[in-house]
């Protein structure tokens, strides 16, 4: 597969992010470093794996909606698709993930990850699928019986989705609305060079990005839109607010930072 079907949200302007403001006590962040663990285990598996195992494991759009294969509805959340894709969904989680899990507590937190990943999941399998009759969708990219035979473009409902970046864009939601206060340290790429800015300014910049791009793939509905989830990244973004405003309550107002 065309490796600019695994979209990594730090290409953002080429800003990294390598810390954040951390808030002191709480619950030590084990889900979260837990998470990054097996997504690293899970993809040294794929490399000595025939297929990577893309097509056990990854979410295929059409096959969830025709009730097949919902278990990689999670499954696909610990796939990648290259090693930049993997180091670069484990930078975002390793910097957002923390601060929340040490809130809202270790079983809340595993909870608010899985269920993010599979609402961002659903939000893309929803849009890839729009007005689309999916019987009339022949070929498979995964099923060598119904193969697409060399289609350049095939439709987006039969491309596998994998990646965390649905779940980790929940998690940026959330921390916008839990740490608006919070800074985020941010490495330049071109120049090399580190420096902080706001939260609530990296998060909005990232989150326009995604709903700019996501709306202009509307009139697309093949790989040829850059093979990339928009609408996991902003549909997760989305489940990541409205957990925000639940967790709200969790967030007092001594809320101190290192």
């Amino acid at each position: 597969m065309d490796e600019k079907l695994y979209f990594c949200p730090y290409l953002l302007f080429m800003f990294f992010p390598i810390g954040d403001t951390q808030v002191t006590g709480g619950y030590k962040p084990i889900v979260s470093y837990s998470f990054i663990a097996i997504n690293v285990v899970v993809f040294v598996l794929q490399i000595f794996s025939p297929g990577n195992l893309i097509c056990e494991f990854a979410a295929v759009p059409k096959h969830i909606l025709q009730g097949e294969n919902v278990h990689t509805l999670v499954s696909s959340l610990f796939l990648h698709g290259s090693w930049m894709h993997l180091v670069g969904n484990m930078l975002f989680l390793w910097v957002f993930a923390d601060n929340i899990e040490a809130k809202v507590g270790n079983v809340t937190f595993f909870i608010f990850y899985i269920a993010g990943g599979i609402f961002a999941t659903a939000a893309h399998i929803y849009f890839s699928a729009r007005g689309v009759n999916l019987e009339m969708i022949t070929c498979e990219l995964c099923h060598t019986s119904t193969p697409c035979n060399g289609e350049i473009n095939p439709h987006e409902s039969i491309i596998p989705t994998l990646g965390a970046s649905g779940s980790i864009s929940a998690v940026m939601g959330a921390y916008l609305l839990m740490f608006p206060a919070s800074k985020v340290k941010v490495l330049i790429l071109l120049f090399f060079r580190s420096f902080y800015v706001p939260a609530v300014l990296f998060l909005l910049l990232w989150f326009g990005q995604q709903l700019i791009s996501g709306i202009g793939s509307l009139g697309m509905t093949t790989s040829g839109s850059e093979g990339v989830a928009w609408w996991a990244h902003i549909g997760g973004f989305v489940f990541g607010l409205g957990a925000g405003l639940y967790f709200l309550p969790i967030v007092r107002a001594e809320n101190d930072f290192e």
